[in-house]
């Protein structure tokens, strides 16, 4: 039995048991597609469960989500599309109770080379959601993130997850290692120490400790609990001025690039510069007066 073999009859048997129920969904009050009305997505689906809010959901149910190379242009065409969109204001990515997202399809990686891999730079389109994408992105997570699902949580902005959820980089049981910024991200989240021994070890870790480390911001009880309170969390924040949000997002991240004299400085340039903006006038009009802000996104 091969590594990938042994893998699979490790995890194929704790997924079957856990079922997997359609209804928990939300409901569709618009769909978009990546190019035009008359185009379908195969590998996911798309939809406005809220005002203002986009949701777009990994839809490989077969395969436990596993993600393909089409799934993930699919995935980056639909981001793009939700990031353009002047009603949305907030994205969640989510994918079934049982399984964010069980790992990387490893059919598709499975037999390629490295000079395929390393020619055709593989997988370094999963990165493109972390630098394109500048609204807002908020992951809900049940059931499996395991590998590159572990990894596209990481990507997103804020990890909302249940407390039976499993996390993870089990790559090193396939005789690789994370390859879409597992390493990088997941140290940044949990420190040196606690990264190394999930990665060399493989282990899982429950959202209930994901919520306890700092890799997500809360745990919830049941996969309906989370994605009422990840949709109420994404209108909340789609409902303030578009300009406000998207500077919040680019300098809490930065946080993670620059070091804090130079991050600091660099806060302090962007809050300037929202004294140009009308949201800034609006904002304070509005909390002077005691009055509601009526946004105008400029």
């Amino acid at each position: 039995m091969n590594a990938t073999t042994a893998f699979r009859a490790q995890l194929l048997p704790r997924l079957r048991a856990v079922p997997f129920q359609a209804s928990t969904l939300p409901r569709v009050v618009r769909s978009y597609s990546a190019a035009s009305s008359d185009t379908a997505y195969k590998y996911i689906a798309v939809s406005e469960p809220r005002p203002g809010v986009g949701q777009v959901t990994l839809n490989r149910p077969k395969s436990l989500n596993a993600l393909s190379t089409p799934l993930i242009t699919e995935l980056n065409a639909a981001l793009r599309t939700l990031d353009a969109s002047p009603s949305i204001g907030a994205i969640v990515l989510t994918g079934s109770p049982k399984a964010f997202a069980a790992g990387a399809d490893i059919k598709e990686m499975a037999p390629l080379t490295f000079s395929e891999a390393y020619t055709t730079s593989f997988i370094e389109s999963w990165s493109d959601l972390t630098t394109a994408v500048k609204k807002p992105l908020l992951a809900a997570v049940s059931g499996y993130a395991l590998g590159g699902g572990c990894e596209l949580a990481l990507m997103c902005d804020l990890i909302y997850t249940t407390t039976d959820a499993q996390f993870g980089q089990p790559e090193i049981k396939l005789g690789t290692i994370p390859g879409a910024g597992g390493s990088q991200r997941l140290t940044r989240a949990v420190g040196k120490a606690r990264a190394m021994e999930l990665i060399l070890t493989g282990n899982f870790f429950s959202g209930e400790e994901a919520a306890r480390w700092g890799v997500a911001a809360r745990c919830y009880a049941t996969h309906e609990e989370l994605m009422e309170e990840t949709l109420k969390t994404a209108e909340k924040i789609a409902g303030y001025s578009k300009v406000a949000v998207m500077a919040a997002k680019e300098v809490v991240n930065k946080s993670q690039d620059l070091a804090l004299r130079d991050g600091v400085e660099f806060e302090r340039r962007v809050f300037h510069s929202l004294f140009g903006s009308n949201d800034q006038k609006v904002g304070m009009k509005a909390f002077a007066e005691k009055q509601k802000p009526e946004w105008t996104h400029s």
